[in-house]
């Protein structure tokens, strides 16, 4: 087929082609958002050609519609780390400069409610000329204030203390900040192999889905499954939604605190809410 300019029913074709996979592609079949990818650098390639692909056009959405409808999963959610879990995945953490940050990552990520990407992106100071998505401001009474640009745009998060230093996140980022040795720049950063030194580099946001993965799985969270399932349902996000699942104040806050613009989207955080802790019927008289 001549690949200029587009023709709609080629394309149906090649969309066909990547769902179905086999070895006469010579590849697996792709996933309904792999294929909804290439579609979109298709019509951006094609644009910048000064040709117009029509996704409209009912030789690529009726195939695209018939695909969804047949291979689309419903996205996998991550498991919840609630608080008790999370005291234990620290306490499988060492008192060495690496526990340290991992302690502070944790502890942090949790009670703010944060992305992987955010926490990372902070710095310990405010900067200027920052590459990073925020900076941290500690009063030494209250808590730690998280100026951070999310999603949604720049939000607050004020951390407070916990009820002891072993589960406090502050103590645990004072602690890191002091013996890291972190007067500007990155907050949490690269250790280099003999524990002793800490890079000036940023620590990349996979090091925190690793951390929640390796820490649950040695702490024995969800040890009623099969390691290998379990490995599957811990990441970064694991950590936004035990928080939205274990705080027992009102949904307000929580939707605040993760910087959610609905109440809808932090319903979907709460993996082990009461649907039912408000009941509009009786409410109404009935």
């Amino acid at each position: 087929f001549e690949p200029l300019p587009p023709d709609p029913k080629v394309i149906g074709l090649y969309i066909s082609a990547c769902a179905a996979g086999g070895p006469k592609l010579g590849a697996r079949a792709l996933s309904v958002s792999t294929i909804e990818r290439r579609l979109s650098g298709l019509s951006w390639n094609f644009t910048q050609r000064r040709f117009v692909l029509d996704r409209a056009d009912r030789h690529i959405a009726t195939v695209l519609a018939g695909i969804r409808r047949k291979h689309a999963r419903p996205p996998r959610v991550k498991e919840a780390v609630l608080g008790d879990d999370l005291l234990a995945m620290i306490a499988t953490l060492g008192h060495d400069l690496r526990g340290l940050r991992d302690r502070a990552i944790l502890l942090l990520g949790f009670a703010g409610g944060l992305r992987r990407s955010e926490i990372v992106g902070l710095d310990v100071t405010r900067e200027e000329k920052s590459d990073g998505a925020g900076w941290i401001e500690i009063f030494p009474d209250k808590g730690v204030l998280v100026t951070l640009r999310g999603k949604t745009g720049w939000r607050e998060v004020e951390v407070g203390r916990g009820s002891s230093d072993n589960s406090c996140p502050v103590v645990a980022l004072e602690t890191w900040i002091k013996y890291g040795r972190i007067a500007r720049g990155p907050l949490f950063r690269r250790i280099f192999k003999d524990n002793k030194t800490v890079d000036v580099e940023r620590l990349s946001d996979k090091h925190v889905a690793r951390l929640v993965k390796q820490t649950a799985l040695a702490a024995g969270v969800r040890a009623d499954l099969p390691d290998a399932e379990r490995a599957l349902l811990f990441a970064g996000h694991s950590l936004r939604a035990g928080l939205a699942s274990s705080a027992e104040i009102e949904e307000r806050y929580v939707q605040k605190q993760l910087g959610h613009t609905s109440a809808e989207m932090t319903r979907k955080y709460q993996r082990r809410r009461d649907r039912f802790r408000t009941n509009l019927t009786k409410a109404s008289g009935l």
